[in-house]
């Protein structure tokens, strides 16, 4: 078992950091290159850029949330629930694809 995570190729965790306009601001975000290629996969299946995806997922969770402490970590686990299977109704990728 442990071969299976421990022989992993370090390119998937290699740190990436990508510049982004969230709530209309530049920003840096460093996540791992793996999660870098998740969201692309997400991003994608949506009909959106990645960028275009990450400001609608902020814009969103703040609506729901108020806050988001750590968002990072919050497009960590989101990557952890699309691969637990967990994806928008169709109704919802298209109202975003009118959107963007």
């Amino acid at each position: 078992m442990c071969r299976v995570f421990a022989g992993q190729d370090p390119a998937g965790y290699k740190q990436i950091n990508r510049s982004v306009r969230i709530a209309g601001h530049s920003t840096s975000i460093q996540l791992e290159a793996t999660f870098w290629a998740l969201l692309d996969e997400i991003a994608a299946g949506q009909g959106l850029t990645t960028p275009k995806f990450l400001s609608q997922l902020y814009d969103e969770a703040i609506e729901i949330n108020g806050t988001i402490p750590n968002f990072a970590s919050m497009l960590r686990t989101s990557c952890a629930l699309y691969l637990k299977g967990h994806r928008p109704e169709p109704e919802e990728v298209e109202i975003l694809r009118q959107i963007a």
